[in-house]
């Protein structure tokens, strides 16, 4: 079967001032749980599903601006970006905004805050909401003076006039004034005319979070509070089997031991004494396990070997044209969230109403979970987010809010604060899936591509909150819960698929999906799904298909990019490293390119990176990474340079470190000497960002653009400086030793 890239269709505004918005024409589910279907309304982002301004866009009489957003912040500076957004087209000042952020009693449902979505999604209906917003405004302000709306204007919170005529937003406002349904398309303000949008502001989140103050969930105390803690069963399928439970609450300070089939916890009046209880519960028990996990050291071919819906998502041309052959055989391991904090919620019940707080990416999914889970009605649970220290996907945050639902319920007028150990953090992770892509090419005597062949074997790394069966507590009840299946992502987005369609021009290519519905390791989302292997591979065979036909790796791209902005970005990498061609042989230094755009229909991102491998330890030092991104219309370059820094240390850390381990029948890593990560001392020395402005083009998605490119330039200079290619992920200084000692 071939599926087509469908591209967004882009409304352009007929005035001067209507600004064109992007809309989305994908037909499939995406990773943020929307996107199912054709456009209701027509309405910009995520306006589409929920068109009242007033879900977006609050003024009271006082004059107070709430604006709020189904999003939520996860370190990546949205609270920020989303205030700039509101204040530039409300023309109210930041400071004088509030923002309310993913609460399912008070905001719109914007599915999960993931796939790079937000600024896309939130980002384009708050503006547009905001702007249609101040305009409704100046239409009262007008109907009241007995003027037209041309002679007046908004700034500074109220609507200006002739002659030092001044009326407030808080004065203006009436019942209903904003309780409307959004047009099509709005007076956006000109790229010409910012005074908020597109500066670096300081963030809003920081500086809690740098002094101590309550920035995350895991600070609340709340007033009564009981600390809970459970004890997960030591394997995946584990059977309890004994359980001593009348000595454990005969403890000092514990309160109540709750049981409820595989699920287990306890309850006590201090964090320590919760912490005593569970460790002493954890070892009155007996559990029956089995050995049901491959052999670690071959999960490729185990994955490889497992049934698999089989699907073609790419097919041109003729397959087998003749040329110089390269091909490899790419893999990464499961990979663990690695969140600082351990996951951490806090839930009371409380006159029939379970309230959560809880740093999940999707408060509306996960509510309609739990209520499932416990059999209550969605409306009788509340789900509010709060900043989770780390977040890169789904890490253990849903599993500690249906933790402490459980507990709650089980001592109902009490909130009830559960925070996960380290080890139960790293054994019981949704981890990002291990996968496979298998990569044949050839070049052709022209020195133009003649031939590509790529394979990949992966679950859709979507197995997020909805079903109860995705909560580990649902899985242990007694009545247990069904594991929810993977979500199948389909193309242009995809999952594991993601990025494994090359954007090169290649006359003769064909992409076959291996989609593995059952997996022998629990996973689901981490930052850019499959995009991160697909991009490796393909970077990595692009480099060596200009090694093998003797051209320079960037010239080589250049020729078969056909999209200017594409083209642009490789361009501007490349000269901001200054990078030159060269024939020099392995020495220990070496240099790398890669290239991609995020889900080959967000942002665009190039990096080039300078390593020194040191032959007798194998240890890769990185000296410089550059990088040029085009993320469309900025709202805050610092915010997307923060981002993409970001992706580029988190690659380096996957790309050179992190590996979950597992025996047969137990997942290994579990503390951080087992599942080691980036750290400072591995650092580069230098990192450059580059940002492309797109002024009056929409949001894409930038929070995610750089894994893919960055591994894979890192997997290119290692190629460079050893003569080496690694195949098999991560490129840890043992196996570099190895490889290049047995030469």
């Amino acid at each position: 079967m071939t599926i087509s890239i469908s591209r967004r269709a882009v409304l352009a505004g007929t005035g001067a001032l209507i600004v064109a918005f992007q809309m989305h024409g994908a037909s499939a589910q995406t990773e943020t749980g929307k996107g199912d279907g054709p456009s209701k309304r027509g309405l910009p982002g995520s306006l589409d599903d929920t068109p009242r301004i007033d879900s977006w866009i609050r003024v009271e009489a006082s004059g107070a601006v709430t604006i709020l957003t189904g999003k939520a912040e996860l370190g990546q500076g949205l609270k920020t970006a989303l205030l700039q957004v509101a204040a530039e087209e409300l023309k109210v000042p930041m400071e004088k905004l509030s923002l309310v952020t993913a609460d399912t009693a008070r905001t719109a449902d914007e599915g999960y805050t993931a796939a790079s979505h937000s600024m896309q999604d939130s980002g384009t209906a708050i503006r547009n909401a905001a702007a249609q917003a101040r305009d409704l405004l100046v239409a009262e302000a007008a109907r009241r003076l007995g003027l037209a709306e041309a002679d007046l204007k908004a700034a500074n919170g109220a609507v200006l006039g002739p002659n030092g005529a001044r009326i407030a937003y808080g004065a203006l406002v009436r019942d209903q004034l904003l309780s409307v349904d959004a047009k099509p398309t709005s007076r956006l303000t000109l790229p010409s005319d910012f005074t908020v949008m597109g500066r670096p502001l300081q963030r809003v989140d920081i500086p809690a979070k740098v002094t101590g103050g309550t920035a995350y969930v895991q600070d609340l105390r709340p007033e009564g509070k009981l600390h809970g803690r459970v004890v997960r069963p030591p394997s995946y399928g584990a059977t309890l089997r004994d359980i001593d439970i009348a000595s454990i609450e005969g403890m000092r300070g514990v309160v109540k031991v709750v049981r409820d089939g595989n699920f287990v916890g306890v309850l006590a009046e201090t964090e320590w004494a919760a912490i005593q209880g569970m460790r002493a519960l954890a070892a009155s028990t007996t559990w029956i396990e089995k050995e049901a996990l491959p052999d670690s050291a071959m999960l490729a071919s185990a994955l490889m070997s497992l049934p698999s819906k089989d699907t073609t998502i790419h097919d041109t041309g003729v397959s087998g044209t003749p040329g110089t052959v390269v091909e490899g055989t790419f893999s990464r391991p499961y990979l663990t969230h690695g969140s600082i904090g351990p996951s951490c919620a806090v839930a009371e019940l409380r006159d029939g109403m379970l309230t959560i707080s809880t740093h999940t990416q999707g408060v509306f999914p996960l509510r309609r979970a739990i209520a499932g889970m416990l059999r209550m009605p969605s409306e009788k649970v509340r789900c509010i987010h709060v900043e989770g220290a780390g977040c890169y996907g789904q890490n253990g945050a849903d599993d500690a809010a249906a933790d402490a639902a459980m507990l709650a319920v089980a001592m109902p007028g009490r909130p009830i604060r559960v925070q996960l150990m380290r080890e139960q953090e790293h054994a019981w992770d949704p981890f990002g899936p291990g996968m496979v892509v298998k990569l044949r090419a050839s070049v052709g005597v022209s020195g133009a591509i003649a031939d590509w062949h790529h394979e990949v074997w992966s679950q859709s790394h979507m197995m997020r909150p909805g079903p109860p069966g995705t909560l580990l507590a649902a899985r242990l009840k007694a009545d247990a819960a069904v594991p929810a299946p993977p979500v199948e992502l389909a193309q242009p987005e995809g999952g594991g698929d993601r990025n494994a369609i090359p954007l090169y021009s290649i006359p003769n290519a064909r992409v076959i999906s291996h989609f593995l519905r059952d997996m022998p390791l629990r996973g689901s989302s981490m930052r850019s799904l499959g995009g991160y292997l697909n991009v490796l591979a393909i970077e990595s065979t692009m480099d060596d298909l200009a090694r093998a036909s003797g051209q320079d790796a960037v010239a080589f791209r250049l020729r078969h990019l056909d999209d200017p902005r594409a083209r642009e970005v490789v361009e501007t990498a490349a000269s901001r490293f200054g990078w030159s061609p060269h024939v020099e042989g392995p020495s220990g230094a070496g240099r790398g390119f890669a290239f991609a755009r995020y889900k080959n229909l967000e942002a665009w991102c190039a990096v080039a990176v300078e390593v020194v491998v040191e032959r007798e330890t194998g240890r890769v030092r990185v000296k410089r990474m550059v990088a040029a991104v085009d993320t469309g219309q900025v709202v805050n370059p610092d915010g997307i340079r923060n981002q993409v820094e970001g992706g580029l240390l988190q690659a380096l850390s996957w790309t050179l470190f992190e590996r979950v381990t597992f025996d047969r029948t137990r997942v290994t890593s579990v503390d951080w000497s087992a599942y080691p990560i980036l750290r400072f001392g591995d650092v580069p020395d230098s990192v450059e960002v580059h940002i492309i402005d797109r002024p009056n083009d929409g949001f894409y998605g930038v929070a995610e653009a750089a894994q893919g490119p960055s591994g894979a330039a890192l997997a290119n200079a290692i190629r460079d400086a050893t003569g080496l290619r690694l195949h098999e992920l991560p490129f840890t200084a043992s196996r570099i030793r190895a490889a290049t000692g047995s030469r």
